[in-house]
């Protein structure tokens, strides 16, 4: 757990576009008094009081009433996260699994992608336009994401600028690359890039990688789709 932790708090602090301050872990359990209640399609989001104040908290999708106790556990902290089914930015909110009678159940996977795009943006990657790469194995961001499927297990070339990078996670860097394909509202302008080469925000480079999906990164964090182990050209 304290691994799982260690590689959620460094991953989430590098690529979620929101985070002027790095989200947080939550040791141990969160409990509180349930003030407010909101569902969506998969969670249950919650307004809880806890000895430290108040804090919204999402949790698999279950009834729970006001007034209601509830114990939070496997908690995970995100800054500036914004809802789209609620329309609502969240300061702060924990993510994790709810305690008690079916809490043993394996909680729900959360496409981190998702998350991200999910998180209000702090920098403007600009109007990226890259052209694609060049060989038989050439793709474009969105053709990853789009034929991850297909693509599974595959050697794959995209050109992509740098929109995100964060170097020495788990002995990799951690690049976000964008060339122009694709869209915000489905996430399918975007593809992550695990690398050993270093580089920096505005490069315009050549990764070839292996597409991996669904990544499973443990307690029901994961990427649909990774370009993993890749060399970077410039």
């Amino acid at each position: 757990m304290k691994l799982f932790v260690a590689v959620i708090l460094a991953l989430l602090a590098s690529i979620g576009w929101a985070a002027e301050t790095p989200p947080s872990p939550q040791p141990g359990s969160l409990k509180g008094e349930v003030l407010e209640v909101q569902d969506v399609d998969a969670y249950t989001y919650l307004r809880l009081k806890t000895k430290d104040g108040e804090t919204w908290a999402a949790v698999n999708k279950a009834p729970i009433s006001k007034g209601a106790e509830v114990t939070i556990e496997n908690a995970t902290v995100m800054t500036n996260f914004e809802s789209k089914t609620l329309k609502k930015t969240f300061d702060r909110i924990v993510f994790g699994t709810l305690a008690g009678p079916g809490a043993g159940a394996t909680p729900p996977k959360v496409d981190m992608a998702q998350m991200h795009a999910g998180v209000a943006k702090a920098v403007d990657a600009g109007n990226v336009k890259v052209p694609k790469a060049t060989g038989p194995d050439a793709r474009t961001v969105a053709e990853i994401v789009e034929k991850k499927t297909a693509l599974n297990n595959k050697p794959v070339i995209v050109r992509g600028k740098v929109v995100k990078y964060t170097p020495d996670v788990m002995g990799k860097n951690w690049v976000h690359l964008r060339d122009g394909s694709g869209s915000s509202a489905d996430n399918t302008n975007d593809v992550l890039v695990t690398t050993k080469d270093q580089t920096k925000i505005g490069d315009v480079v050549i990764a070839r990688g292996t597409v991996r999906i669904d990544v499973d990164l443990g307690s029901g964090y994961f990427y649909k789709v990774l370009v993993d182990e890749a060399t970077l050209q410039k």
